[in-house]
């Protein structure tokens, strides 16, 4: 067997689905730690051995400000796996953390607040599944609407266009660390359950009479997560310890990503998004599944608004609606491998995509390229990656 024979083998695999934008966020990551030396405070020498980009603080920073870009970008995953879009997703955060902002300023406690803009979201992107399902207005044009509207929105709850934040329940969402031991542990039971849901999976596909994968490519999946998530929670505790934020994120991406592989509402998320028609005659509500995957980008949107407004403190219309949120959570969505073209992708590699669009970011800040540069570099990356789903589709075709 080829070396091209065994990538495609591995390709097939649960963990193979994340070997090209792993690869991609290591020839990131070893090139910006290449080019971007630590320097010594006292000698203002450069230490090539202590790379500032993948220093413990920087990494910490780095997944502390992927989290609201990866967030939406789980969100936005779901409405892909249909063939849809939802481009009011950054405005729909918007609005959630300015309504969070006023609601804990007039004295409502900070749980209940998060509560209630959730349920706005939800109602937000369900209104507009509704006119993408019922009325069967295209995706692109109600969420473009969507985007515009929220934005006006936005700018009238927030007549001044920022508002602090300082309830301590709010604030403690991003401010509050994990223990480094319970962090370790933490680690071990995610590895632990990812371990069982291979095993699991395998003697399900043994009972069906299904093909296997060899004991080398199980564990060899299970060894490469473990060693992952460990060096995360290693670095993340060798600056300050594992953000409470990083755990509700996957929490939150581990649930859909549950119920979109594991559930017949999951499979019939995959069903619709690779032929709405035959979906439909095999006795599935097209419509409410259309309708209920907006409203999950909708509760996505409030939480990564909640999660923005955690970390800073405040809401600006600069942060959410303003800037480049939206293009950055559809680019890590797209570039995590979720087809535009609906019926293939994983909440999983959204994250993934979000860490590659912020080390990105991220390293481009620390050589001092300008704005006009990382939108150029992101721009390319994200063409590339929509090409590269576009092949890889004719080429399956054409099988």
């Amino acid at each position: 067997m080829t070396i091209l024979d065994r990538f495609r083998a591995l390709r097939e695999t649960q963990f193979g689905a994340f070997v090209p934008v792993l690869l991609a966020l290591a020839a990131i990551w070893g090139y910006f730690g290449l080019v971007l030396p630590a320097y010594d405070v006292m000698t203002g020498e450069a230490d090539s051995f202590r790379a500032i980009f993948l220093s413990p603080r920087n990494i910490y920073n780095l997944f502390m400000q992927s989290a609201v870009i990866a967030t939406l970008a789980v969100g936005i995953t779901i409405v892909l796996l249909l063939g849809e879009i939802d481009l009011s997703a950054a405005a729909t955060a918007g609005v959630c953390a300015a309504l969070l902002g006023v609601l804990v300023l007039a004295g409502v406690p900070g749980w209940l607040a998060c509560i209630i803009v959730m349920g706005v979201g939800v109602v937000m992107g369900a209104a507009q599944g509704v006119l993408v399902a019922y009325v069967g207005i295209p995706s692109f044009v109600v969420t473009l609407a969507g985007l515009l509207g929220y934005q006006g929105l936005m700018q009238k709850i927030l007549p001044t266009g920022n508002l602090n934040v300082g309830d301590p329940f709010v604030r403690g969402i991003a401010r509050v660390l994990i223990p480094d031991m319970w962090g370790l542990a933490l680690a071990v039971v995610v590895v632990a359950a990812f371990a069982f849901a291979n095993l699991r999976k395998q003697s399900q596909r043994k009972a069906k009479g299904l093909e296997l994968d060899s004991p080398l490519a199980l564990w060899g999946q299970v060894i490469a997560f473990g060693i992952i998530v460990v060096a995360v929670v290693l670095t993340l505790n060798a600056y300050r310890s594992l953000p409470l934020l990083l755990v509700l994120l996957v929490a939150l991406t581990a649930l859909l990503g549950w119920i979109s592989v594991s559930t017949p509402y999951g499979r019939s998320l995959f069903a619709v998004g690779g032929n709405a028609e035959s979906a439909r005659r095999l006795g599935m509500k097209v419509q409410r599944i259309r309708v209920s995957a907006f409203a999950i980008v909708g509760l996505m949107a409030a939480i990564g608004g909640i999660f923005g407004a955690s970390r800073f403190g405040s809401v600006s219309y600069t942060a959410f609606a303003g800037g480049s949120l939206l293009l950055e959570a559809i680019g890590a969505a797209v570039i995590g491998g979720t087809s535009l073209f609906g019926g293939r992708g994983s909440v999983w590699n959204a994250i993934l995509g979000a860490l590659v669009i912020g080390s990105l970011g991220n390293g481009l800040d620390l050589t001092g390229a300008s704005a006009a540069d990382k939108l150029m570099v992101s721009g390319a990356i994200l063409l590339l990656a929509v090409a590269i789903d576009a092949v890889s589709r004719n080429n399956a075709g054409g099988r």
